[in-house]
């Protein structure tokens, strides 16, 4: 087994990947190019692996030495921004609020979710998007503050995570001006004969619209299927399709869009939760998001 690297040896070595050499690498470091040498062969050792080799007068890297050399950059690159950080974290204090966003949760909801804390005088909101277990997983390593979803998180017996339920709103049918005219008669059994796009089967709120087709004996003509509730409204905007989207932000909706609704989508309604750690939450944003309801 290797023994651990010192980072000071991986220093050394970035700087005579970056200058091209061992003498140009001493000379801007100060020191002896044998001292330098020395420092490389050491992290080298440490390794298992050569890291450079020689070409012509000068040295290249090795496979070996383009991966530490990535890794080095990224490395040193985080360290020259330290000094920053901590001057930026001394001047002007932050209240940090790391939210995880499921990927099915319609953004312009997203946006109504978080208007309590976005007024906060010094806040940093880190919003990251991916899928459920994904966020849930960052939730569980403390990397995240709350996950906002379209659906309660799973019971795992590994990870104690709390629902805390957030509203739900009715769900309604839009388009364009002129495609809500044409599936304006003999709506919903219109949505058979009009395009129609609808969210992915990766969000909880697709399974409540396929059984709405199908208790009404309705089968639509779907000619788009998407992810990113954003994305599907945006192509919906353009005429492509009548979509479905929550009531809740009709106004957001309409005015962001240009879009009309069409009419409701009866008995279908899309939950969203907030997803924590800790069954008496800590975090003062946290806290504030759960008191509102819809």
């Amino acid at each position: 087994m290797s023994q651990p690297f010192n980072y000071k040896h991986l220093y050394y070595f970035w700087v005579v990947a970056k200058e091209g050499g061992i003498s140009r690498a001493a000379e801007k470091l100060d020191m002896a190019v044998q001292t330098v040498s020395a420092q490389v062969r050491e992290l080298e050792r440490s390794l298992g692996y050569a890291l450079l080799k020689p070409a012509g007068r000068g040295l290249v890297l090795t496979e070996a030495g383009l991966a530490a050399m990535q890794q080095a950059d990224l490395i040193f690159q985080l360290g020259e921004s330290l000094p920053m950080r901590v001057r930026d974290a001394v001047s002007a204090p932050t209240v940090r609020l790391a939210v995880g966003i499921c990927d099915g949760l319609p953004k312009l909801v997203v946006h109504r979710l978080l208007l309590p804390v976005i007024t906060e005088p010094h806040l940093r909101m880190l919003c990251h998007e991916g899928e459920l277990d994904d966020l849930l997983g960052d939730l569980a390593l403390h990397r995240l503050d709350v996950v906002m979803s379209d659906r309660p998180a799973p019971v795992n017996p590994n990870i104690k995570l709390y629902n805390h339920n957030m509203g739900s709103s009715t769900i309604g049918w839009y388009g364009t001006p002129s495609l809500v005219e044409a599936a304006s008669k003999d709506f919903p059994q219109s949505l058979a004969d009009v395009p129609v796009l609808l969210p992915t089967a990766h969000t909880a709120v697709r399974d409540r619209l396929d059984q709405w087709f199908e208790q009404r004996a309705i089968r639509p003509r779907i000619v788009g299927e998407f992810e990113d509730s954003a994305l599907l409204k945006t192509f919906g905007a353009s005429g492509m399709g009548i979509f479905p989207a929550a009531e809740w932000v009709h106004d957001d909706l309409l005015s962001h869009y240009a879009v009309r609704r069409l009419g409701p989508c009866e008995g279908v309604a899309e939950q969203f939760f907030a997803i924590g750690t800790e069954k008496k939450v800590q975090h003062p944003l946290v806290q504030r998001l759960l008191q509102p309801a819809l």
